[in-house]
Parts: C-alpha cells; structure tokens; sequence
C-alpha cells in the first residue's frame, strides 16, 4: 500500500491549477453521489451496493491513513446517504438525477483538465479514480492549517498551484517525480 504523501503527490501533479481543483470540488461529488445512486438501487433498503462500496472504500482510505480514512468515512457517509434518498426516488427522477449527476460531474472534471493542460491522473493510474476525494479531503484540510508538512512535501514534489497552464520549460519531469 502506498503511503498518504505518495497517493496525494502523484495526484497533485496532475492538479496545479486552481481552476482545475475548483471544477473537481464541485464535479467529483456530483460523480460520487451519481454513482451511489446508481449503486443504492442494487439490494434491498439499507443493504445496498452502495453502502457495501462506501464501506470498501473507507477500509482503502483508513489503509493509507487513519485520520484522512476517518474524514473519508464521513464524506462518502454523506454522499451515501444523499445517493440512497435519490435512489428511493420514482424510476424517472431517479434514473434523471443519477446520470445528470454522473454526466455533468465528468463535464466538469474535463472542463478542469482543459484548464490545466494535463490529461487526468486516472489515464496513467485508475487508483486515480479513488485518489480524486481524497485529494479534495486533503485540500480542505490544507486550507484549515492542518498537516502542514504533509502539505510542504505535496508541494516540494508536484508543485505550487497556480492559476493557468504550466509552461514547457515549467513542467514538472513526471518521470523524474514517480522514481522519488
């Protein structure tokens, strides 16, 4: 298992510029709460896949970390909870709301790659898929104070976030940066 600071390093290369990160704060939990939705409508009231799956991912985030697998929890708690209430919803509404919320979460994290100039870091890495909350756990956290050092060492290895491409010459070596 790799550690927190590699997961959220490798992420963070892939997203520097800060119009990238808003496009997935708002686009990754319209794709989680989509997804739960989808997943809620497979089993019987609250035994569902998708809390089976919210309950997997929480055990990957605790895995990597204890404290960040704890904010996990409760994050995809949420979008769990939020997900099974459109899932009770009438076959249209539901089916509506769950791929309106899917569609328009990944317009919106492509939107952000078009700002960034990267392609998204699941293209080279799937764990990618489930590195993209944790990312925005941490961002959140950084943004309270919290885990200074953990934030230095992101930085030191993907890069300031900025506004706007990076520039050829201003690229980080991402062959460089994955053999450290």
């Amino acid at each position: 298992m790799t550690s927190l600071l590699d997961r959220l390093a490798s992420y963070a290369e892939y997203h520097r510029d800060r119009r990238n990160v808003a496009t997935h704060f708002v686009g990754i939990p319209m794709i989680l709460i989509g997804t739960q939705a989808t997943l809620a409508r497979i089993g019987i009231g609250p035994l569902n896949a998708a809390v089976a799956a919210t309950g997997l991912a929480t055990k990957y985030y605790r895995a990597i970390d204890p404290s960040y697998g704890a904010a996990m929890g409760a994050v995809l708690g949420t979008t769990c909870a939020l997900g099974t209430a459109i899932a009770a919803m009438p076959l249209p509404i539901w089916a509506g709301t769950a791929a309106s919320l899917f569609v328009g979460g990944w317009a919106l994290q492509f939107l952000g790659h078009y700002f960034e100039g990267k392609k998204p870091a699941f293209v080279d890495d799937m764990r990618g898929l489930l590195d993209g909350p944790l990312f925005l756990v941490a961002e959140v956290a950084f943004a309270l104070g919290l885990s200074p050092e953990l934030r230095a060492e992101v930085e030191r290895r993907a890069g300031p976030m900025r506004w706007g491409k990076v520039a050829p010459a201003q690229a980080p070596d991402l062959a460089v940066a994955a053999a450290v």
